[in-house]
């Protein structure tokens, strides 16, 4: 539990396509939640200095703060938000960037506290058949090829993407678009992230996009990146690996 519980919400986004579109959802769930939402403002794709941006938000004091941001966005906002000293009880949301590697180390210590949205960890609660075995085999071939060396965001679901389709063209003979979207939404799919199944207009029928919360980082070395306790699966239930530190705050001082 929250305690105490917040009430209050801040949005700042990034005026582009993602940005617009991912905090249209937030702005939708903090309206469900019975958040108040007290700042909710854009900013320009060209921005490199967030230091007014946080600085107006801090000004207001949310107990939430939720970025949609592109990479690089991303890291000029965890940066400002240490540089300003501004800890709110909870912050991050959808923040491109921080589930790259070369992100990861180059911020460190400067991610504690920080929840996230991620898409696959290599978590106990998500080593569904073949998953662990597919990432060792992506990270013997990663350094090599010039790709992020851990492939936690990607490979992984990019993997039982393929496997998704390659399994309704077996079941339907067929490589007609029509025909294959009529078995993948009806069809559960065997994969190495568990069982997939879409719902009537392609959606997930299940929540499977994650929230997750960095703790107890304490370089920028990629071996903290390799141990899943330094980034926690908070939610959706199913998938949780631990529990959050809360509020902010706290998590500065592990």
């Amino acid at each position: 539990m929250q305690n105490p519980k917040p009430q209050t919400i801040a949005l700042a986004y990034a005026d582009a396509e993602f940005g617009q579109n991912a905090c249209e959802g937030a702005r939708e769930n903090a309206k469900t939640s019975g958040f108040k939402i007290v700042y909710d403002k854009s900013y320009p794709p060209s921005t490199v200095d967030f230091s007014p941006i946080v600085r107006a938000i801090q000004a207001i004091n949310p107990d939430l703060l939720v970025i949609c941001s592109y990479p690089l966005d991303t890291v000029g906002m965890v940066k400002t938000m240490r540089e300003v000293g501004f800890k709110p009880k909870m912050w991050g949301g959808a923040m491109v960037g921080l589930q790259a590697t070369a992100f990861k180390t180059q911020l460190g210590p400067l991610l504690n506290g920080i929840v996230n949205y991620e898409t696959w960890l290599p978590v106990k609660s998500m080593d569904f058949p073949g998953a662990m075995d597919l990432l060792q085999k992506y990270q013997k071939r990663a350094s090599g090829a010039g790709t992020d060396p851990l492939g936690y965001y990607m490979p992984v679901w990019a993997y039982a993407d393929l496997q998704v389709l390659g399994q309704a063209i077996a079941a339907t003979r067929s490589l007609d678009d029509d025909k294959l979207a009529d078995y993948m939404r009806n069809a559960t799919f065997k994969t190495v992230v568990g069982d997939v199944k879409f719902g009537p207009q392609g959606e997930w029928a299940e929540e499977r996009t994650l929230a997750a919360q960095f703790q107890n980082i304490k370089s920028n070395s990629i071996d903290e990146f390799r141990d899943p306790s330094k980034e926690k699966i908070i939610y959706p239930p199913q998938f949780k690996s631990g529990d959050i530190i809360y509020p902010y705050e706290s998590a500065l001082s592990n």
